[in-house]
């Protein structure tokens, strides 16, 4: 088999910044193919990341900085780079407008610097609320936003494939964009863990992710005291958004008490453990910027979920086999009843939790990275099957005719 030299432009754990958690799983994964050498592109910043097998890490890019595509374009050349996978959110590269933008940018410059290029795109700007997901402060800012997102987006289609993991943005990208290289990517399972297990905190409500945008607590905190429980507790777990830095702090300053515990960054060894000891994991978003990793993360740990009745995130139930309660966002005392509700229905968090099970853990990251080897085969030299293991290569065109 030959071997391909596969550079990984992405965040990765213990970063904060989006789809780091992604990025460890994919690039673990990818380490782990014969006739590849991995070589992951990650922020350069003053931390200690993991050594993940089969995997080099180099410091590449800075977040927020207007030279992230001068310097990936170059260590792109220095690895001798075949083939470059962009595991990419439109705030990848930066809180700040310009520099998301320009970090976009470089999978099209990668492309002119002569490395191929797949691109990961995990939100389009179609489908995202701006106002409401932090980055509109008018009408008028949020179409002058929707018109840049429109030309960064026409940057990232310059990839030789753009891959996306719903069905709706596949079609918008094909549709508004004529781009037929377009294709739906799973999102896969990061682990197959045990199946699903009573909790260890019966009364535990907990959340997590990057708060304070589209992802509020406040409504969450009043659902919970409202039920008037003193068996309840509301654990927060994670960090602020980089958009709203201090939120989570004011929060804890306002409302914090003995039934609200706000435990911060979690640990990728922690994560499943946070899960498994608790009753619910409840999802307060106003609106969504794409597929949810939490939701593939409380299947796979048999959390049942509470969901808003928002777009993108029903999409994504329906279309990956997830099922959970549901609420109104904008009714406290909606999202109250969600909660009490499966509190009070311990056979209906059981159902819920093995359905979601068996949604989370239908396909594995480990499948998901032959899925973008098989890509790369056909872009350096039309063969799906080049770096495909012998026992996977009868599975390629049955991948293929399903993306």
């Amino acid at each position: 088999m030959p071997e391909m030299t596969l550079a990984v432009v992405t965040a990765l754990s213990p970063s904060t910044t989006t789809l780091a958690e992604y990025g460890l799983h994919l690039l673990s994964a990818l380490g782990r193919k014969d006739g590849v050498r991995v070589v992951a592109l990650v922020e350069d910043l003053d931390v200690d990341y993991p050594e993940i097998e089969g995997v080099e890490v180099r410091r590449a890019w800075r977040f927020n900085s207007r030279a992230t595509p001068v310097r990936i374009v170059r260590e792109l050349r220095d690895v001798g780079a075949d083939v470059v996978l962009f595991n990419a959110h439109f705030t990848s590269f930066g809180s700040s407008k310009v520099s998301a933008a320009l970090g976009l940018m470089t999978p099209w410059l990668s492309r002119l610097s002569g490395t191929r290029a797949i691109t990961l795109l995990h939100n389009i700007v179609e489908t995202v609320d701006l106002g409401v997901a932090g980055f509109g402060a008018s009408s008028f800012v949020e179409r002058i936003l929707r018109g840049i997102g429109t030309a960064v987006t026409w940057c990232v289609l310059r990839s030789n494939v753009v891959a996306t993991t719903m069905p709706r943005y596949v079609e918008i990208l094909r549709k508004k964009y004529g781009a037929s290289h377009a294709v739906l990517a799973p999102h896969g399972a990061f682990d197959v863990p045990d199946v699903p297990r009573p909790p260890t905190n019966p009364g535990a409500v907990m959340s997590f992710g990057k708060f304070g945008t589209y992802k509020k607590i406040e409504s969450l905190i009043d659902a919970a005291r409202s039920l008037e429980r003193p068996d309840v507790k509301v654990v927060i777990a994670g960090g602020d958004s980089p958009n709203t830095p201090g939120y989570l702090a004011d929060v804890e300053a306002r409302m914090g008490g003995q039934d609200v515990d706000f435990v911060g960054y979690v640990a990728e060894e922690d994560v499943e453990d946070l899960f498994r000891d608790a009753q619910v994991a409840v999802f307060p978003y106003t609106a969504t910027t794409g597929s949810s990793g939490v939701l593939h993360q409380a299947g796979a740990f048999g959390c049942a979920p509470i969901l808003p009745r928002i777009g993108d995130l029903e999409d994504l139930i329906q279309e990956e086999g997830f099922t959970g309660v549901f609420f109104d966002p904008n009714d406290t005392d909606d999202l109250a009843r969600a909660i009490a509700f499966l509190l009070d229905n311990e056979e209906e968090r059981a159902r819920i939790a093995e359905h979601n099970y068996r949604a989370a853990c239908g396909l594995t990251l480990d499948d998901v990275a032959d899925w973008y080897l098989i890509h790369a085969g056909l872009i350096l030299d039309g063969d799906a099957r080049t770096y495909l293991s012998v026992a996977k290569r009868k599975r390629a065109k049955s991948w293929l005719s399903t993306s």
